[in-house]
């Protein structure tokens, strides 16, 4: 399953969102307006930089908007 953290009315977010949604890839999304998404965004990745997103089927985990753009392409079948 992927996980995908974000946050509210941020660009980068949507757009990786809006991308996973045309490939129709399944995920689930942490928003990190909860503190416990948060401290565990944190905790993962070390920083709080949005959008974070981690693949555990294929223990892949990275910030950057193109590069999650970029992955999420080339897993698509």
């Amino acid at each position: 399953m992927i996980t995908l953290y974000t946050k509210p009315y941020c660009q980068y977010c949507e757009r990786v969102k809006n991308r996973i949604g045309e490939l129709a890839i399944s995920y689930e999304e942490k928003s990190i307006e909860s503190e416990d998404n948060l401290a565990e965004l944190i905790e993962k990745g070390g920083k709080r930089q949005v959008p974070y997103l981690i693949d555990n089927e294929r223990g892949v985990s990275m910030y950057e908007t193109e590069d999650i753009i970029q992955y999420l392409e080339s897993i698509h079948h």
